[in-house]
């Protein structure tokens, strides 16, 4: 299984973590609501796990133009 970290909105992949034996609780993600695990979590077919996040660069142009939160993909 592996996790891999990619920004929601240019799709930059912001890292990646290979390892059959790490647990969501190790990754933090049963702190996170029902609500929150399915806009952030998805599984793909092969047993991986893909965590959108938004990327520094990303949230730094949402932060100076939040006009472009009304837009489904902004930055891309």
């Amino acid at each position: 299984m592996a996790v891999k970290y990619v920004c929601r909105h240019c799709a930059t992949s912001l890292g990646e973590i290979d390892n059959a034996l790490v647990s969501e609780a190790q990754l933090g993600f049963h702190f996170l609501t029902p609500e929150e695990r399915s806009d952030i979590i998805t599984y793909s077919q092969g047993g991986d796990i893909l965590v959108r996040l938004t990327c520094d660069y990303c949230r730094k142009a949402l932060d100076e133009h939040p006009e472009l939160n009304m837009v489904a993909n902004p930055l891309q």
